[in-house]
C-alpha cells in the first residue's frame, strides 16, 4: 500500500466521523458559508508574482517542517508580504492540519483567496471547505475516477468554489473539464513522494491554454520559476521552501523581490 492509499483510506474513516458528529446542515450555519468568494484564478492572471504559498507543519515524507506553527504568526505576512494565494492543510494525520487552520486562516486574510488544500474525495468536504471560507478546492486525479471528479467540481461551482485540479500523470489530461478553473501539475510522485522538477514542463504544453496552468511542489529558487513562467505557467504553489525558514512570511518577501 502506497502512502497515498494509506492517505486516502484514513481520509475515508475520517469522514464518517465528522458525519456524525458535524452534518452539513451544521455546516450551512457557519458565517462564512454565504460569503462570496475570492478569485484565485483572477489573482494569478494579475499577478507578477504568481505565487501560492502555503501554511503545512508537516508532510509524510520529510516529517515535522516546523512543528507547533501558529497560523497567526504565518499566514498573515504571507498575505502582507504579497502571495497571490494561500494555502492551508487541513489534513490532521499526515500533515498536522485541520479544517480550524483554514477558518482561522480567513479570519485573518482578507484581501487574498485561500485553498483548502485536502485529499478531497467526498461532497461533504466541499461544504466544509465552504464553512471554512476557503475560495478554492483541490481536486486529485489519483484518487478518483473522472466522473466523480466531474461531479465534484460542478457541486464546488454550484457552492461558489473554485476548483484547482491536480495531474500528475500524462493520461491524467482526459480529466481536464470546464468545470476546471485551473490545472495544477504536481513535480511530487503522491505513491512515492519523491520530486521530479521535469515533470511539469513535460505535461504542460498538454494543457490547453485557456487553462491557467499552476506548477506544485519541489520549488525552492527563483531561477525554477522563471524557467516554469517561461513555459506557460502562471501559478507556483510552494509550502516547505517558505516554513523551513525561521521567518516563513519574510522568506516569500525575499524569493518575490528576487523575482523581479
Amino acid at each position: 500500500m502506497t502512502i497515498l492509499d494509506k492517505i486516502v483510506a484514513n481520509k475515508r474513516i475520517e469522514l464518517e466521523e465528522m458525519k456524525r458528529t458535524l452534518p452539513i446542515e451544521q455546516l450551512k450555519e457557519s458565517p462564512y458559508y454565504t460569503r462570496q468568494g475570492l478569485s484565485m484564478r483572477q489573482s494569478l492572471n494579475h499577478s507578477k508574482s504568481g505565487i501560492i504559498s502555503e501554511f503545512k507543519r508537516k508532510s509524510p515524507s520529510k516529517g515535522f517542517i516546523k512543528d507547533g506553527a501558529c497560523v497567526a504568526d504565518i499566514v498573515p505576512g504571507y498575505e502582507l508580504n504579497g502571495a497571490s494565494g494561500i494555502s492551508v492543510l487541513a489534513d490532521h494525520t499526515f500533515f498536522d492540519g485541520c479544517a480550524d487552520d483554514v477558518k482561522e486562516a480567513r479570519s485573518l486574510v482578507h484581501h487574498t483567496p485561500i485553498l483548502f488544500k485536502e485529499f478531497l474525495i467526498d461532497e461533504y468536504q466541499l461544504h466544509l471547505a465552504k464553512s471554512c471560507g476557503a475560495d478554492v478546492v483541490l481536486l486529485i486525479c489519483s484518487i478518483m475516477d473522472v466522473d466523480t471528479c466531474h461531479r465534484l467540481a460542478q457541486q464546488a461551482h454550484e457552492l461558489g468554489l473554485e476548483t484547482l485540479l491536480e495531474l500528475y500523470e500524462p493520461e491524467e489530461v482526459s480529466y481536464i473539464h470546464p468545470t476546471v478553473d485551473m490545472v495544477g501539475i504536481n513535480n511530487r510522485n503522491l505513491k512515492t513522494f519523491e520530486v521530479d522538477l521535469d515533470t511539469s514542463v513535460a505535461l504542460c504544453h498538454s494543457i490547453p491554454d485557456c487553462y491557467l496552468k499552476v506548477a506544485e511542489s519541489g520549488l525552492s529558487q527563483p531561477e525554477t520559476v522563471k524557467r516554469l513562467r517561461a513555459e506557460g505557467f502562471q501559478g507556483f504553489l510552494m509550502g516547505e521552501n517558505f516554513m523551513k525558514q525561521a521567518n516563513p512570511s519574510e522568506a516569500l518577501g525575499n524569493f518575490i523581490k528576487a523575482l523581479q
